[in-house]
């Protein structure tokens, strides 16, 4: 069984970080932070649970002066092993927590912090309270030599991050957020640029038409931007928007016909789903996305449709024979429920073939 999430933080990662604030703060009780960590209800903490109970419990161990701690923790922070890039965010956390009525003071923190670890989510909570303050930073970061400062710029500022707190200004007006990611479209850092795409797919959420007028704009200038468009198009992609597949080279592929199409129409739970067909024309097939869409059977009866990309090219032949299976064994991110699904296949946006299936 995998090792859980939770238990990154354990006795060896606490061990180093007391070791590493002691040497800047003798004062420092090791011992009974230790205690105050591993306490009853340790074990049924999960791990932003546990994340949150050790910055809070370095507030207590720590001088009660912020820009004292502050100073503390980032010499201990430098001294951290930075292969852990999760745990080590527990010092953003105490940004977050204790320093949220010293901005000035905070955001040097977290530039600081986000080497080799991520800002992203502490970052937030200071956007919500200090949005022009925050932005006008994040702008500063986006030019930093830096690339994890660069990246805190497009990640943190993402209005839809996951496992963070929305920002719900920028969900309805995201020019300050495009003003950042006109800056970094072409940063030199892969790292960086994906975090870019993240935030368009985010934006083109609740704002499509944005997006798509976005890509037209930036579209064809080079390799490296075109796929940072097409990542963060995806959502777009998949929901077969016209224009944006349009975009990307994927017009309406009249010429191809889906033929010797074959599934199984009953699927036991736990097992595979299964399929196969043929892709067939006269000519070429040519630049070609394809696609499966599953009709989930959700609790109250309604369907929830979810897009899975099979292949996607520029084919030089005029036939394709596609195999693909979906496995229905139990995962933590979806709940299936037996009864009727329907499958979808789909090439460039349009639904070849829709078949219905039984899960028992």
């Amino acid at each position: 069984m995998a090792e859980l999430f939770k238990n990154l933080y354990n006795e060896e990662y606490i061990e180093l970080l007391t070791k590493n604030i002691k040497e800047e703060f003798s004062s420092f009780k090791t011992q009974d932070f230790t205690k105050s960590i591993f306490n009853k209800q340790w074990k049924e903490r999960e791990l932003k649970d546990r994340m949150r109970h050790i910055s809070t419990t370095l507030g207590i161990y720590l001088p009660n002066d912020y820009l004292q701690s502050i100073q503390i923790l980032k010499l201990a922070f430098k001294k951290m092993n930075f292969s852990y890039g999760l745990e080590n965010m527990i010092f953003q956390d105490f940004v977050e927590v204790y320093g949220l009525d010293e901005l000035e003071i905070s955001l040097d923190a977290l530039e600081a912090f986000t080497i080799n670890s991520s800002s992203e989510f502490a970052i937030r909570r200071f956007i919500l309270k200090y949005p022009q303050q925050s932005m006008k930073q994040m702008s500063l970061w986006a030019l930093s030599s830096d690339e994890h400062i660069r990246r805190l710029a497009s990640e943190g500022s993402r209005p839809r991050l996951p496992w963070a707190i929305a920002l719900p200004l920028f969900k309805a007006q995201p020019k300050e957020i495009l003003n950042i990611l006109e800056t970094l479209k072409d940063d030199e850092s892969k790292y960086v640029r994906k975090s870019v795409a993240n935030s368009l797919n985010d934006i083109s959420k609740d704002n499509p038409q944005t997006i798509i007028h976005l890509t037209k704009e930036w579209i064809n200038f080079s390799p490296n931007r075109d796929a940072l468009l097409k990542h963060g198009c995806r959502t777009l992609l998949k929901k077969s928007d016209t224009q944006t597949l349009e975009l990307f080279g994927f017009t309406k592929a009249s010429h191809v016909s889906l033929d010797n199409f074959s599934f199984n129409d009953s699927v036991k739970m736990g097992e595979e789903l299964a399929f196969n067909f043929e892709l067939n024309a006269k000519e070429n097939l040519g630049k070609l996305r394809v696609e499966f869409a599953l009709h989930f059977l959700r609790k109250n009866d309604k369907h929830n449709k979810k897009v899975f990309k099979i292949s996607e090219g520029i084919y030089e032949k005029t036939s394709k024979e596609i195999k693909k299976f979906y496995s229905f064994k139990p995962i933590s991110t979806r709940v299936y429920y037996k009864g009727l699904h329907r499958l979808s296949i789909i090439i460039n946006g349009e639904v070849f073939k829709e078949v219905e299936f039984m899960l028992f």
